[in-house]
């Protein structure tokens, strides 16, 4: 048994920016972290107790790194999950299960989910090869997902009409029926051991129409009560269907009259939840540490509303990185500056965020403009 006075010891797999951000909170808790990843120049890898060269989607490697660990999480999807799976066998917990990990990880999964749960989502339809795109020309205008392998806008076509058609997959993939936007808003909620569960503010998430990403949000979103209730028990249902701990950001579209659809859940932290770190009294990053050692949930509540830009690398530039404006915007008054540690640059990349924290919305727009005229990531 345990002692008291013994380090609970927790696994990463993945050392990029959510590990970098989450091994920052852990230096709040009494846990010696480890870290899997390929590159040791890696976001996270000067931050953990113990660091680990290697492949997160080979068996032996993953099981082996997790062996000896009190429990395991993740930073990115694409893992390898029957290690996982006979890891939690042994007695590792996982969070979250390796079985939501398996539905998560495949967009088509995912949308079957959605449809066995009677959680509302976008009418779709799957592809296994491209020519049988051809044969739903009636369905567009429609969004093409990759079953597998897509992230941060890579793997997502939008097709209007045949003449998009050419721009689909040749591989098993979802056909999304577009839904008629009013807002993009993600949610994050986080659920113990004992299936409690503790719900933040929704975000209004704005997209780059270019990257296909975020570009930047705003905290609280400004929804309507009924919006709000319906956004939350959807993603109570996502979650809860899972029957698994852990930590979920459930991405949603809300239509023009009102109504809501589930876009994709993240099994994890989140780009839209960054703006916790400041924002709110429990971040996200803190809320997974208190799951995963089994402490009382957070609070959720923000301390002052806020917008949460992202820092991409710029166009036409590739190499060693060069942040030009930076001192400018290091002068806003309540701005935080987080910068990935990332030695390389390319366009779209992300290298960091800024959030920042003000009790009027104009204020936070007028700033967060400021922030993206004024600060360039560039090699």
């Amino acid at each position: 048994m345990k002692n008291a006075s013994d380090r609970s010891k927790v696994g990463i797999l993945g050392g990029g920016q959510l590990g970098r951000m989450l091994l920052q909170a852990a230096a709040n808790y009494h846990v010696e972290t480890f870290v899997l990843e390929n590159d040791p120049e890696c976001p996270a890898a000067h931050l953990c107790n113990h660091f680990t060269k290697g492949d997160i989607k080979d068996f032996n490697t993953v099981y082996n790194f997790g062996k000896g660990l009190d429990a395991i999480t993740i930073e990115i999807e694409n893992v390898n999950i029957e290690a996982l799976e006979k890891l939690e066998a042994e007695g590792v917990k996982v969070f979250p299960k390796p079985s939501v990990l398996r539905i998560i990880k495949n967009k088509i999964l995912q949308k079957q989910y959605y449809k066995e749960h009677q959680v509302p989502t976008a009418d779709f339809k799957i592809t296994n090869h491209f020519a049988e795109i051809t044969e739903m020309e009636s369905f567009l205008p429609a969004v093409h997902k990759l079953g597998e392998g897509g992230y941060d806008g890579r793997g997502v076509q939008i097709i209007r009409s045949k003449a998009d058609i050419e721009k689909g997959f040749d591989a098993p993939s979802v056909l999304e029926k577009m839904v008629d936007i009013d807002k993009e808003i993600a949610i994050i909620i986080a659920i113990n051991e004992k299936g409690a569960t503790a719900i933040y503010p929704p975000v209004a998430m704005i997209f780059d129409p270019n990257l296909n990403m975020l570009d930047y949000q705003l905290c609280p979103a400004d929804l309507s009560k009924q919006t709000l209730w319906k956004v939350e028990a959807v993603a109570l249902a996502v979650i809860r269907n899972f029957k698994s701990p852990g930590i979920f950001a459930v991405e949603m579209f809300v239509d023009r009259t009102g109504d809501v659809f589930v876009n994709e859940t993240a099994p994890r932290v989140h780009n839209s939840g960054h703006h916790t770190i400041e924002a709110h009294y429990s971040s996200q990053f803190d809320m997974l540490w208190r799951l995963m050692l089994g402490y009382p949930l957070g609070n959720t509540e923000f301390i002052l509303p806020s917008v949460m830009v992202n820092i991409v690398g710029a166009d036409g530039y590739s190499g060693d990185v060069i942040y030009e404006g930076l001192e400018e915007v290091l002068k806003i008054e309540n701005a935080f500056v987080h910068l990935y540690g990332k030695k390389q640059t390319k366009p779209g990349r992300k290298m960091g965020h800024v959030t920042i924290l003000s009790a009027e919305k104009q204020d936070l727009l007028h700033k967060s403009n400021k922030i993206k005229n004024n600060l360039v990531v560039k090699a």
